[in-house]
């Protein structure tokens, strides 16, 4: 059981509503519960009943620090550090990230006029989810982050259509299906 940690806003701080990806500000000296701290983001609740989504950059706000880079992020082949990046975005309503969820199709790295080029395939647990965005975007600033990768290209496809077969044993173990 995860614990829920209470917390009060130190400053003003720009969030998205789930699930619908609406960029709001919260204003300091609110008062929300941190109900999931993965990947490099904070989802949080507020008295009112809203869930929002805080980003790394706004950790600050939240009395916390961003998360450093972990060790399958810095070393290792490019496409296992790509990897390791994808695996840091998570879906903010549930608590796997977007490989073991079975969203990510592919993930090819080909070479252009820019240098790298990460072309990936992935999908969403419902086509009208309004986070699709927020995730693409999520997945396009991890992987251009790493050094050697002039771009990523995000192509959310529903083709095949996502399933809970797609999980992986581990995301399946952490939602309690096995």
């Amino acid at each position: 059981m995860r614990q829920i940690e209470m917390t009060v806003l130190q400053r003003d701080t720009p969030a998205t509503l789930i699930p619908d990806g609406n960029k709001v500000t919260m204003p300091e000296g609110t008062q929300v519960r941190i109900t999931q701290a993965l990947g490099d983001n904070w989802t949080v609740m507020t008295d009112y009943g809203q869930m929002l989504r805080i980003e790394s950059e706004d950790a600050d706000a939240l009395g916390k620090q961003a998360k450093a880079p972990s060790k399958e992020e810095e070393e290792g082949s490019l496409e296992d550090r790509i990897w390791a990046k994808l695996k840091k975005c998570y879906d903010p309503e549930i608590p796997v990230n977007i490989v073991d969820l079975g969203l990510v199709y592919s993930c090819e790295v080909r070479d252009d006029d820019e240098g790298k080029v990460a072309d990936i395939k992935m999908t969403l647990t419902a086509p009208g989810c309004g986070m699709g965005p927020v995730l693409a975007d999520d997945v396009q600033t991890q992987v251009e982050s790493l050094p050697e990768i002039a771009r990523a290209e995000v192509d959310l496809v529903f083709d095949p259509p996502w399933s809970m077969e797609m999980m992986s044993e581990v995301a399946k173990l952490e939602l309690g299906m096995m």
